[in-house]
C-alpha cells in the first residue's frame, strides 16, 4: 500500500499544511499580543495597581450579587429549596 492509499496519511494533505501555517501564524500573533500586554502591565504604577485592585474587588462583588440574584430567581422559578 502506498502512502496515498494509507488513511493515516491525511496529515500529508495540503489542507493540513495550510491549517498548520494558519495556526502557527495565529500563535505568533497571540504571543505578540501577550508580550505587549505584559510590557504594559510592567509599566503600571503602584497607584494604578491599587485602582485596578479596587475595581476588581467591585467587579467580584457585583458578580457575587448577580449569582445570588440568579439563584434566588431560579428558586422562585422552579419552586425548589
Amino acid at each position: 500500500m502506498s502512502a496515498s492509499e494509507d488513511p493515516r496519511a491525511d496529515w500529508l494533505a495540503p489542507s493540513f499544511w495550510d491549517d498548520l501555517k494558519r495556526l502557527e501564524s495565529r500563535h505568533r500573533q497571540l504571543q505578540k499580543e501577550h508580550d505587549i500586554a505584559r510590557r504594559r502591565l510592567d509599566q503600571v504604577t503602584p497607584q494604578e495597581a491599587e485602582e485596578l485592585r479596587c475595581i476588581w474587588r467591585q467587579y467580584c462583588e457585583v458578580i457575587a450579587e448577580l449569582d445570588e440574584t440568579t439563584a434566588a430567581l431560579e428558586h422562585l422559578r422552579t419552586g425548589t429549596g
